[in-house]
Parts: C-alpha cells; sequence; structure tokens
C-alpha cells in the first residue's frame, strides 16, 4: 500500500497532538475560578501552580530532545502523550497544592515533549522549503486547541464538574496513540507506504544538506558542541525574549478577564477563542508566506522578512492595549489581542523551525529541546513578576512584554547573521 503526500498525514497527527496538548494545559486556567474555591486555594497558589508547571516543562523540554534523538519521534511523542495524558487524569483525584504540584508538573515533563519532536519531525519528513509550512500547521494546533478549549472545557465542565473533565481529556489523549502507532511506522527511508516520488523529494533534500555541512555520516552533536556556534546561541536567546509573550496571555488571560471583567467561566469559554482564532492564523499564514518567499528568496532572508512582520504586530498589538483598551470594553481587548497572538504565531514557527536550518540529523532534536527549556526559563521568571507588577494594573505586564518582541529580532539578526547549515569541523 502507498499512500501520497505521506508527509502530511505525519504533520496532520502531531498538530492534532498538539489541540489536545493546548486543550489540556488550557483546562487548568479556564477552570481554575471554580477549583480554586472547592480547594481552598486563591491566585497567588495558581502563581506557583503555573511555575510548577513551567519547571518542569522547562526540563521537559531538553530532557525529551535528547530522548526523541535516541529512540525517534515514533516512540518519543508516544511516550509524552501517555505521560500527559495520565497527568491530565490524575488531576481529577487532587486534594490540594501539594498534590496538584505533582499532577501539574508531570503534566509539564510531557507535554514539553510535543514542541522539540514536532521540529525534529519536521526535519526528518520535509524538504526544507516547506517545513515552515509544516511547523504552521503544527504551531496552528496549539492556537486550535486554545480556540476549542474555552467552550469545550466549559460544556464539559458545565455537565460533569472538573473533575470528571480532566478524565475524559486525559482519555482523549491516550486514543491519539492508535492512530499514530499505525501511521508513523518508521522514517521515510523505510517506511513502506511512502511513494517513491516522496522519497526523492525528502531525501534528496536532506542528502544535499548533509553535504553542505560535510557531515556524511550524521552523528548528534553534545549540547557542548552545540553551544560553540553563535548561531545556535541566537535561536537560544531569540527564543527566551519571545516566549512569555505567548505564555502571558496562555496563563493568565482568563484570570484577567475573570477579576477586571466578572467574566464567569461559561463566559470566557464563549470569548476567549476569538484571540486564539487570530493565532491560528498567523501559523498557517506565516509558514505560507515564508514557503512563497522562498521560491525568489533565500531561506535567511524569508525567515527573517516573517519573523520582523510578526514580531512588528506583536509590537503594535500591545502599543493598543496599552493605549485604546478602556475598563469597561473587554471585547476590545480580546480583539487587539488576537492581532498579538497572530503576529506571535506568524513568527514563532520560522523561528523554531531555524534549528533544522543550522544542523542536521541527531542534532536538531537537542537543540530544539534546549531552546524550549531556555523559553521555559524566562516564562518562570515572567510568572514570578506578574503578581508583583500586576497589584493595580495589568498595564506594567503589557509593558515589558512589548519590550520584548524587538530585543528577539535584534538577537535574531546579531547572532545569525545569515541562516544557513553550520560549518561543522571533520
Amino acid at each position: 500500500m502507498k499512500i501520497k503526500g505521506l508527509r502530511w498525514w505525519i504533520i496532520a497527527l502531531i498538530g492534532l497532538a498538539t489541540v489536545i496538548n493546548y486543550v489540556d494545559r488550557t483546562a487548568f486556567g479556564v477552570m481554575w475560578p471554580e477549583m480554586g474555591k472547592d480547594l481552598g486555594m486563591d491566585e497567588a497558589d495558581y502563581a506557583v501552580m503555573l511555575n510548577v508547571f513551567m519547571v518542569t516543562y522547562a526540563a521537559g523540554k531538553f530532557l525529551s530532545g535528547k530522548l526523541y534523538d535516541q529512540i525517534g519521534t515514533r516512540l518519543g511523542f508516544t511516550v509524552s502523550i501517555v505521560v500527559w495524558s495520565l497527568s491530565a487524569v490524575f488531576h481529577a483525584f487532587a486534594r490540594g497544592l501539594v498534590s496538584l504540584s505533582i499532577v501539574r508538573g508531570f503534566l509539564g515533563l510531557g507535554e514539553a515533549g510535543n514542541w522539540p519532536g514536532a521540529v525534529k519531525s519536521n526535519g526528518e519528513w520535509f524538504p526544507v522549503k516547506e517545513r515552515a509550512i509544516a511547523q504552521g500547521i503544527f504551531n496552528a494546533g496549539a492556537s486550535l486547541g486554545s480556540v476549542i478549549a474555552p467552550a469545550f472545557i466549559a460544556v464539559l465542565y458545565s455537565s460533569f464538574g472538573w473533575r470528571t473533565t480532566f478524565i475524559i481529556l486525559g482519555g482523549i489523549g491516550l486514543l491519539w496513540v492508535i492512530p499514530w502507532l499505525f501511521v508513523n511506522k518508521t522514517t521515510p527511508e523505510n517506511h513502506s507506504w511512502i511513494t517513491e516520488e516522496e522519497r526523492a523529494l525528502i531525501l534528496n533534500d536532506r542528502i544535499k544538506k548533509t553535504s553542505a555541512v560535510n557531515n556524511s555520516k550524521e552523528k548528534g552533536l553534545s549540547v557542548a558542541q552545540i553551544l560553540k556556534f553563535k548561531e545556535a546561541w541566537g535561536v537560544l536567546v531569540t527564543r527566551f525574549f519571545i516566549e512569555p509573550i505567548w505564555w502571558l496571555f496562555v496563563g493568565w488571560m482568563p484570570i484577567y478577564l475573570n477579576s477586571k471583567y466578572g467574566f464567569s467561566i461559561e463566559q470566557i469559554g464563549a470569548t476567549l477563542w476569538i484571540s486564539y482564532l487570530g493565532g491560528m492564523a498567523g501559523s498557517i499564514l506565516g509558514g505560507w508566506f515564508c514557503g512563497k518567499l522562498m521560491q525568489t528568496k533565500t531561506v535567511d532572508t524569508a525567515r527573517k522578512i516573517v519573523i520582523t512582520i510578526g514580531a512588528s504586530l506583536i509590537f503594535l498589538g500591545l502599543l493598543g492595549i496599552i493605549l485604546l483598551v478602556k475598563g469597561n470594553d473587554p471585547m476590545m481587548f480580546i480583539y487587539i489581542v488576537g492581532v498579538v497572538l497572530f503576529g506571535f504565531q506568524f513568527a514563532i514557527g520560522n523561528i523554531q523551525t531555524i534549528s533544522s536550518d543550522l544542523f542536521s540529523g541527531p542534532s536538531v532534536g537537542t537543540l530544539a529541546g534546549l531552546a524550549g527549556t531556555i523559553a521555559a526559563v524566562s516564562v518562570i521568571i515572567m510568572n514570578w513578576l506578574i503578581p508583583k507588577i500586576t497589584v493595580e494594573s495589568y498595564t506594567p505586564a503589557f509593558i515589558l512584554i512589548a519590550v520584548l518582541a524587538p530585543l528577539a529580532v535584534v538577537s535574531l539578526y546579531v547572532l545569525i547573521p545569515k541562516i544557513k547549515p553550520v560549518e561543522l569541523e571533520n
């Protein structure tokens, strides 16, 4: 049996896993107003929970990157989603700060693997010119999950309560493993379902890249070896600056809408999806636009144009929130956040893909995982700061992350003068 476009089936399944990933993590924020009351916890406890998740998420990015390089994307994704799905189920049995911290920690550890796994899989299954759109499809899963999650969770919560909702969500993740293991049997070199045309498209591009780095027999680089390259630091620093922008809204927007505008769980579910719809559109369009640019421009030029446009939209959107949103107009806030998230997702897919532009083979997962860890550290810092700087207003938080967007772009241009395969020593 041969399947045309098998690589698109692979990325579609990864995109679906990302939808599940974001539904599972969004459930906590959406249902927190009621969970907090039931468990006798307050907003300070919520901040602790966010950082427990992010600490293990940070560790999980690096550890899973190394794991995927060792056991491959097929088994790596299986391990990740089983861990986070079981953790979601065990949320139902939490009784307080300690037990909830444990299950949140394991959720972060499992969910972290989704990102380095996707970058590595795209490097295996897609030629260079298609990687941005593949990453865009994958990242669209994050936005789609965020679009679906508020309304879906509100319905489940209204019908079953928050404990049973977590059990249902975990069960959905475990079911995903079945089609994944069935379709993703092995790599493109050996997959019996791939057509010869598709195999040649993928491998010819990869062979050309391998030749470019004078590394015909690829062996994964150590972290120390990777960090000898200025370009690797460019990936890390850019991710450090840009990541908190997304997570401010993912982690704190439900709380902000509840505390500032008095939104209930049902109201959050009815409106929050609008902002994430912008993020979903940005994921797809950022990848598509980069692919179009590559028809006439170099990888370096195309990626940097798209990333610069995305960062500009982030900055302008945050200025709009600071200057235009009034205290009694929550929908204006929702719409402008949609612009910010569009800009973020327009840019981030191309930033994440740079790991596979610079390195190949086993080194990609290591760098992508390390970048994810560094990004998570910056989010931990932000989560620690938010309760301290938002006592009177969230405006200081919006100003802070507005500054991060141009810093990310400057880091990219300074540390990665040209996006191309690095020159490895023989």
